[in-house]
């Protein structure tokens, strides 16, 4: 007990808490967005700067933002200690599921777009037209570990196919101020009533088409066209 206490006292310790302030409510809670996101971490990585959540969380929306992905779709993942496994990190199968909720958030934009509440609902249950995963590859690039915030944000890339697309990914790393995990996956789109895919329509590949326009519009104008 002791020498517990004695590491709550020491500043080098990661159990250490300053005078006046007091500890997290639980393991798992992230850092206080008035406080700096590195706070809780004994020094910064090369390249890695402290600021505070608010300025990390808008640096992050901005390189997405650069990067052409689609704002609507931005989910913002805080990272727990139950998400480590064995090696201190954040396990693979932890990345897909927050790619998973990420792309649910982009699909519930789209429906929102293409018909309102209804038509994410009809999506969302599987009624209809929707859509459905065919593939995924993920390229992890550095490791994720508590504490931090992952962005993660979707856009996607039309072919000239009518059945199919591919959709984009990246998770940003509020600690790291860089991109931690990229992906692509094919998404098809699918009539559950039939039980087969199917062409959604003009109107589907429209709206497809202009998110990707609006999104380059953005992005050219924020950071101006680039050769």
């Amino acid at each position: 007990i002791q020498s517990l206490r004695a590491a709550f006292k020491n500043p080098s310790s990661p159990f250490y808490i300053p005078p006046g302030e007091t500890g997290p409510a639980s393991p798992d809670e992230p850092p206080k967005s008035s406080e700096s996101i590195h706070s809780a971490k004994q020094g910064c990585e090369p390249g890695e700067q402290s600021m505070s959540m608010e300025e990390a969380a808008g640096a992050a929306r901005e390189a997405l933002i650069s990067m052409g992905y689609d704002g609507n779709s931005f989910w913002e993942q805080n990272i727990s200690w139950g998400h480590h496994d064995a090696f201190r990190q954040v396990h693979p199968s932890g990345i897909l599921t927050f790619l998973l909720t990420g792309r649910i958030q982009w699909l519930m934009s789209l429906g929102n777009t293409l018909g309102g509440k209804e038509r994410v609902q009809a999506m969302l249950a599987g009624q209809g037209v929707s859509l459905i995963l065919k593939s995924v590859n993920i390229d992890f690039r550095r490791p994720v570990t508590f504490p931090d915030t992952l962005l993660v944000g979707h856009k996607a890339i039309v072919s000239s196919s009518r059945t199919q697309f591919t959709l984009a990914a990246a998770l940003y790393s509020y600690t790291r101020q860089s991109v931690v995990a990229d992906s692509e996956s094919t998404i098809v789109w699918y009539d559950y009533d039939k039980l087969r895919k199917c062409d959604p329509g003009d109107e589907a590949w429209r709206v497809l088409r202009d998110d990707m326009r609006a999104e380059y519009r953005e992005r050219v104008g924020r950071h101006g066209r680039r050769a």
